[in-house]
């Protein structure tokens, strides 16, 4: 799987309420949800995302709680990959198992500006950034991880596999 997008940028230590604030925990339509994406550490970033968008960011991107909410609404705006030097593990966690694409990747906050065009291979972990030519290599993912994000997450690909047995 191949993922190319524009980068958004921050810094390390990005909270799940910097990602998703608390006080919108009420809010269960995706669409709703989407419209506070990264209000905490960015108000801008919700009207300049777009689908296909990736997140860099240092280490341990979404400290803080461990409410899925974070990474639902990193989903719902569309973003198709965060990398980051490390997360924080329930977050890690809670995003793969909905089926948000994350990849440790050594380096990345120091090689990538925000606006540049980025390419990802998801299989390999090799990150190129196509604005200035530059590649890493991002801790690949294990086959079965791969496998959670290809049907969309945990929950999805339990249904299928399931339906494949009766």
């Amino acid at each position: 799987m191949i993922i190319k997008g524009t980068a958004f940028v921050y810094g390390a230590n990005i909270d799940t309420d910097q990602i998703y604030p608390g006080r919108y925990l009420d809010l269960t339509d995706p669409d709703r949800v989407a419209q506070h994406v990264m209000e905490g550490a960015d108000p801008d970033f919700v009207r300049e995302v777009r689908p296909g968008d990736m997140i860099v960011a240092g280490a341990n991107f979404g400290c803080g709680s461990s409410r899925e909410h974070a990474a639902v609404t990193l989903k719902a705006s569309g973003i198709a990959v965060v990398l980051a030097e490390s997360f924080a593990r329930i977050f890690y966690r809670n995003a793969i198992n909905l089926g948000l694409p994350l990849l440790v990747c050594p380096g990345i906050a120091k090689g990538v500006k925000r606006g540049d065009l980025l390419r990802v291979e998801m299989d390999t972990g090799r990150v190129i950034n196509r604005t200035t030519g530059a590649a890493l290599m991002a801790e690949p993912l294990s086959p079965y991880v791969l496998a959670i994000l290809e049907n969309g997450g945990i929950i999805p690909m339990i249904r299928r596999e399931q339906g494949r047995r009766e």
